[in-house]
């Protein structure tokens, strides 16, 4: 053992641990925290790689579906597993990947009644969902359970990126206060995804979650990035808090995580 690493660690986190903003503290400092992954789809694949072959010590990954034929065009951590739960097959690629990680699956829907529960286990969130309902829920609990959060998005062949920090920056409702009307925005099932786009904004997801865990650079607290994949352009959107938001304003309007705010409508791409 040397400064606490065994053989096979010291050579795996090498390349980290010769980064003077990283270390062999800093290492430690990852192998030690706990990350939720919302989803282990089009987002949650690129995350839950980047996140594993990092050293975060304990993932945790909720989401109640399948890997489909169609899912591998973008998925690409669920190859070969077809029909298989998608928490057990990324829990799989993990286990292959890294043995350091300690996995915790729920192979279920994430809800109001067991939301707060399961972010009270985790020491940051990451989004990877593809439905409104689910990422008010996520921002809502997060500020609620002061849990600082990572967002990301995907339609077509754009993306977005910010980083949540509960009282210390805007929140997702400080941008986006309510959802669009049911039907106005296609799922990607219905309008299509580039499948490369989601490896470029979970990895972007990731690389705030390490650097939020760090403690280094400067997070997307207060700025929302913007990628276009056909222009290979980024642009920055400055957030700013809403005095008036419904959950981090002045004078909350929203105090608890209740079903009838969300709906039953909570799944996972």
């Amino acid at each position: 053992m040397l400064g606490g690493f065994n053989e096979e660690q010291i050579r795996r986190y090498s390349r980290h641990i010769i980064l003077p903003e990283v270390g062999g503290k800093g290492q430690k400092k990852l192998l030690s925290s706990k990350v939720l992954c919302i989803g282990a789809g089009g987002l949650g694949a690129p995350i839950i790689e980047y996140l594993a072959a990092a050293g975060i010590g304990t993932l945790g990954i909720i989401d109640d579906d399948t890997v489909d034929l169609s899912n591998l065009q973008r998925q690409v951590i669920h190859g070969g597993n077809v029909g298989m739960s998608k928490a057990e097959s990324a829990k799989q690629f993990i286990n292959n990947l890294n043995p350091d990680i300690e996995v915790k699956t729920y192979i279920e829907r994430l809800n109001a009644n067991n939301v707060i529960d399961i972010f009270n286990g985790y020491d940051m969130i990451v989004d990877g969902s593809d439905n409104f309902a689910t990422r008010y829920l996520v921002n809502d609990a997060c500020v609620i359970t002061n849990k600082p959060l990572s967002h990301g998005s995907i339609y077509r062949f754009e993306g977005q990126v910010t980083t949540i920090i509960p009282h210390k920056g805007p929140c997702y409702r400080c941008l986006f206060e309510h959802a669009p009307p049911p039907g106005m925005v296609p799922s990607c099932q219905e309008a299509g995804v580039l499948g490369v786009l989601p490896g470029i904004i979970g990895v972007m997801q990731a690389t705030e979650v390490v650097k939020y865990l760090l403690g280094i650079g400067e997070l997307l607290v207060g700025r929302l990035v913007y990628y276009d994949a056909l222009n290979m352009t980024f642009d920055e959107i400055k957030m700013r808090w809403n005095k008036n938001c419904p959950i981090c304003g002045e004078v909350p309007k929203i105090t608890s995580i209740q079903e009838e705010i969300y709906g039953d409508s909570c799944r996972i791409w």
